[in-house]
């Protein structure tokens, strides 16, 4: 797979008018604005990703999968490949393909380790997956990276240690 062409400015700012303009407890007429798009761009990732989102917020989470499966192959790149991914790996989560949900956060994580909303999102899957103490490491990490109150600070040491450990255990246990 290679990259995409980048997004045109001029398709980026009808795409966001789109997505800006949505009414999440009514989907359909994103869904159908963000298909005329697609139409106009067909095989277009960018596109595709939005159309696949645009599903997916209508709960139409098994549509969505073949738009983002199809948006990633034909090449998403950058931020909109990040978004996709945790997207992605979020739709596979409540589909209870739990496996393959961690697979797409897996990959997003790697791909995009600062990133805060994958994180987090692969900690919820890490929790869906019934590895509880993993996810509660990775929350405990989280906290200790972006939470810079004094209180938090304080305890920084311990709140590292005890990721730690929950994180050692989840690996004795993929070991075992």
């Amino acid at each position: 797979m290679t990259a995409a062409a980048p997004l045109s400015p001029e398709l980026d700012a009808t795409l966001r008018e789109i997505f800006d303009r949505r009414d999440r407890g009514n989907m359909q007429p994103t869904i159908d604005e963000f298909l005329a798009v697609l139409a106009a761009h067909p095989g277009d990732p960018y596109v595709l990703y939005e159309v696949g989102g645009s599903y997916d917020t209508a709960g139409e989470e098994e549509t969505a999968l073949g738009y983002y499966e199809r948006a990633m192959a034909a090449g998403l790149a950058g931020d909109a490949l990040r978004r996709c991914l945790l997207q992605y790996g979020s739709t596979l989560r409540i589909l209870g393909r739990l496996d393959d949900s961690l697979a797409a956060l897996d990959r997003a994580l790697a791909d995009y380790p600062e990133s805060e909303s994958v994180r987090l999102f692969h900690a919820l899957g890490l929790h869906a997956a019934g590895r509880s103490d993993a996810a509660v490491g990775e929350l405990l990490a989280f906290a200790a990276d972006t939470v810079r109150t004094p209180d938090v600070l304080r305890y920084e040491a311990a709140l590292r240690g005890n990721a730690a450990f929950l994180l050692g255990l989840d690996a004795q246990r993929d070991r075992a």
